[in-house]
C-alpha cells in the first residue's frame, strides 16, 4: 500500500507536452526584431530560443528567434528573428520553453529519498 501511495504521488499530473512551452503575445514588430509581453514570467532570460507561430493556421511555424533583451520591470522582452517563413505580425504568438527545475527541487527526488531512508532504517534495524 505504501508503494502504491508513493507511486501515485511520484507520477506527474500533466504530460510533458502539455507543460512544454508557454505562449506570449507579440506586441510590436520591427525589421528584424519584435517585442513580446512576458508579464510576470521571471524565468524568461536573454539567450533563450523560441518560435513564433500562427494560431489561426493551426500553429504553423512563422519564425525562429532568440531573446536579446528582457525588461522585467515593464513585462516585455525583445527578440531577434533568426529565421522566418513569413513576416511576423502582432496576430502571431511567440512560444518559449519553460526551463525545467533542478533535480533537487523535484518532488520525486525527495519522495525517493524519504522512502530510501525509511527502508534503510527498517533493514538496518532488522537482524538477519
Amino acid at each position: 500500500m505504501v508503494v502504491c501511495t508513493v507511486l501515485s504521488l511520484a507520477l506527474p499530473s500533466a504530460g510533458a507536452a502539455q507543460d512544454a512551452s508557454v505562449r506570449f503575445e507579440i506586441t510590436g514588430v520591427g525589421d528584424s526584431t519584435f517585442t513580446l509581453a512576458i508579464g510576470r514570467d521571471t524565468w524568461v532570460r536573454r539567450g533563450q530560443h523560441g518560435i513564433a507561430v500562427d494560431p489561426t493556421h493551426r500553429d504553423a511555424l512563422v519564425a525562429r528567434f532568440t531573446v536579446i533583451r528582457v525588461d522585467a520591470r515593464n513585462g516585455q522582452a525583445t527578440a531577434l528573428v533568426t529565421g522566418q517563413t513569413t513576416r511576423i505580425g502582432t496576430n502571431h504568438v511567440a512560444l518559449l520553453m519553460r526551463p525545467s527545475s533542478p533535480w533537487y527541487r523535484k518532488p520525486v527526488f525527495w519522495i525517493g529519498t524519504a522512502v530510501g531512508a525509511v527502508l534503510g532504517a527498517v533493514l538496518a534495524s532488522h537482524p538477519f
